[in-house]
Formats: structure tokens, sequence, C-alpha cells
């Protein structure tokens, strides 16, 4: 491997390459940039500044202050001023960590606070891209990590180039680039940068194959032959995604209230593999998950799919999975949508991983009064059902109406925005959008 001294620096030309591949983008374009402040994405912030500025557009950088370590609010501020020294925008977004959290969970709550805020804020500007700095190294220490745990394809494929997330893509124009070389640029360019010394702590997994990599290159497996062949799988999983793709578009229909509708027989007509990942697919849209139901439980329920052995159905990520006439119905199990959650004018919420939750008020109401979103459940159904007959001839299915989001109130249910129930209250209106954190079958693949 070169020595960062020897790497040769990125030049704009070859930097625009790396973009259109993950491409394509709006005639003058806005792009988020996560900078940590260290070589990585301090180098890519200047690429992309670069990049933009030659197109007419322009980017914001962005640092997440976990308040992890004490001097990170300093280490933000410093890259702010870096990047405000170059014309580039910059904001300081913050994280406050869960009181008692236990270490061994703390950084990967920290990790899906960062993509949380990130994802939020360029959905709040209307940024439709975040580039992420991850390079050659990482995705290298990604993949052995993953083989490490015995993935198969999907975990071998390590980061995806481009994952879709509702209302933003991530984009990792990086990926074939070695960090020597990322070094070499800002070297070139005056520009210095921050060292986490958590980057060296080997109680991180990431940090003992980082460690290994010196040993593995001398066998003729070094970080670009290991992110090469990510990238081959990568393409192998694409292609998986593809056809998943299109046998959802032929049996899958989606409904705004959070279900799905499935057609059995071409689930059954299909190659395994295809028809496995269609099911993960839809579970994890109705469930509200980010990640693939667990193998073994996945493969058993496909399983009984497939033999049309499913009896009077079964459960799996959160979800019911039922027979009805003719077809599958996957839908939010009741049980697991508990969360409940204070709603105020003007303040949505996202309720069970899946619905965005907006109540609306003119103000011309009586004194406010503590308002939250629940599941409507059995005692909500019977409520409203009682008051409105009709309720019993609506088009949503039985099994689907309990998981369903309901206003309460001190007195009980006031609004169901998918069963037509509106709030008395005339000055006031609810909606319930069906957001699943997953894509349905987005582009390409979807793990971060």
């Amino acid at each position: 491997m070169r020595s960062e001294e020897a790497a040769a620096r990125l030049l704009p030309a070859e930097f625009d390459r790396l973009m259109r591949a993950v491409g394509p983008f709006e005639s003058r374009p806005r792009v988020a940039v996560a900078v940590s402040g260290g070589s990585d994405s301090m180098a890519l912030a200047l690429l992309a500044a670069c990049w933009a500025a030659r197109r007419g557009g322009a980017i914001t950088g962005i640092t997440v202050d976990h308040g992890l370590r004490p001097e990170a609010a300093a280490e933000a501020r410093q890259v702010g001023r870096w990047l405000r020294a170059r014309g580039i925008a910059h904001r300081i977004l913050c994280w406050l960590p869960p009181a008692g959290a236990l270490s061994g969970g703390l950084q990967a709550a920290a990790r899906a606070a960062r993509y949380g805020l990130l994802a939020e804020w360029c959905r709040r500007n209307g940024v439709l891209h975040l580039a992420l700095a991850h390079q050659q190294e990482d995705q290298a220490e990604t993949m052995l990590l993953r083989l490490a745990r015995g993935s198969g394809l999907d975990g071998l494929a390590a980061m995806a180039p481009i994952a879709e997330r509702v209302g933003v893509r991530l984009i990792r124009p990086l990926l074939p680039i070695a960090r020597a070389r990322l070094r070499a640029t800002l070297s070139d360019a005056r520009q210095a940068w921050i060292d986490d010394p958590s980057n060296d702590d080997p109680a991180h997994g990431r940090i003992r194959m980082r460690r290994l990599l010196p040993a593995l290159a001398a066998e003729g497996l070094d970080a670009a032959r290991l992110a090469a062949t990510a990238a081959h799988l990568g393409r192998a999983r694409a292609a998986i995604d593809d056809a998943v793709a299109d046998l959802l578009a032929e049996a899958a229909a989606i409904f705004p209230s959070g279900y799905v509708r499935l057609d059995p027989a071409v689930l059954r007509a299909a190659p395994v593999e295809v028809s496995l990942r269609a099911l993960a697919h839809c579970l994890m849209a109705v469930g509200g998950g980010e990640y693939v139901p667990r193998l073994d439980r996945l493969e058993r329920l496909h399983g009984k799919v497939r033999a049309n052995a499913l009896g009077g159905g079964g459960t799996l990520a959160g979800c019911l999975v039922i027979p009805r006439g003719g077809a599958l119905l996957i839908c939010r199990e009741p049980a697991m949508a508990i969360e409940e959650l204070a709603i105020a004018p003007d303040a949505p919420v996202l309720w069970d991983g899946r619905f965005r939750i907006a109540l609306e008020s003119d103000g011309g109401g009586g004194r406010a009064v503590r308002l939250v979103v629940r599941r409507l459940g059995a005692e909500g159904w019977t409520a409203i059902a009682a008051r409105n007959p009709g309720l019993r001839r609506h088009r949503i299915p039985p099994a689907v109406r309990p998981s369903l989001p309901a206003l309460w109130g001190v007195r009980g249910v006031l609004a169901v925005p998918h069963l037509d129930v509106a709030p008395g209250d005339r000055h006031m209106t609810v909606s319930a959008v069906f957001r699943p954190p997953a894509p349905f079958a987005g582009t390409r693949f979807t793990v971060a």
C-alpha cells in the first residue's frame, strides 16, 4: 500500500466520474455532506463543494455533535470555521445520549441518531442528496466484519454506493478511493483535519479489522481487493433487487393505511431467493423495521407460504400474515404497536416508526387539552363503531383496524384519519401519512 506522501490527490475530473456513478442530480445540485472533521469527510466536503459550484449548485456541511466526548462541541465549531473560510455553508446538529444508556448500545444509538438527524435536516430543507464519506478501507472493514458474522450476499455486498431513504438519497462516491489519496488531497489544499481517538480503540470490532488489513494485504488481500469484491457482490445484489421490485410490482398492493395485500401464487412461481426477499420487503414496510427479519424465521414463514401451508396465519417482524380470499394480508400486529406519543398543533410526530401524524389547528377552539397518538385498539374500535355503525362496512380489513393510528383525548378517541373519523372540533384537522423507514422496493439496495 502506498504511503500518504506518495499517494496521488483526487483530481476534479476523477471526482466528477465518481459523482456521475451515484447520480443523477438536478441541474443546480444541492447536496448535504456529513462532515465529522476527519480526513475523509473534510476531503469529501472540499471536493463536493467545487463539483457543485461548477454546476451552479452548492453544498451544506453538516456536523452532528453526539455529546459522547467532551471535546466534540469544540470540534464541531472548528469544522464550521474551516468550511466557512472556504465559502461552504455549515450546520451543527446536536443529539443528547439517553440517560443511563449502556456503552455497548450507545455507539449504535448514536449512529442511528446521526442518520436520523441528517436525513430529517435534508427533508426539512428540500435537499435530495446526503453525501457520506465512507471510502475504500471502510468498505473493506465492513466486508470483513460481516464475513466474521457469517453474512450472506446482502452483508458481503457491504455499503451501497446509493441507498434510498424516505425523501433523501444517501450517496457514497468515495467507496473506491483509498484514504491516503483523500489525505493527499487535503495536504495539497493545505487543509487540516481532526483525528478522533476512538478510531484507534480496539474495543471496536471495526478497529480490530483495520489492524488485520496489513497482514491480509501481505497475502494479496488488501483493502482495494476487498472493496472491489464487495462491489462485485453489490452488483449481484442489485440485479436481485431489480427482480424483487418487478415481482412486487406484479404481486403486491400497498395501502395508505399501512398494510399489504400479496398474491401468493406469484411468490410461488418466482425463484426462491427473489420471493424470499419480496416477502421480507413487505414485512419491513408494514412492521416499520429497517432491517431484514431473522433469516431462519423468515425462511420458515416463506416455506409455509410457498407450500400453501400457512393455515390460520403467522407472525413475524411485528406483522400478522393472514390468508384472505386467495391472497395474503400482511398487517401490523396490534400487540406490537404500543407506542404512545403526545402531539401538539404544528409539531408532527413519527408514530410506530411508520406513520407521520400531523395535527393542525386554526386556534379557534377552546383551551388546550392533552392529546396523544396511540393505536386504535379493540377499545377504540368499539367506541367509534358504536357512534357510527356504518364503519363496520369500511373497506379497511378488520384485522388492520386495531393497529391504526388514532388521536386520543381524556374522553377517548377523537379521530382516526384512515377510517374517515374526524375530530369533533371543527377547528382541528388530523392527517396520518404512511411512511415506512425502508423503501418498499427502492433503487438498488438500502442497507446503510
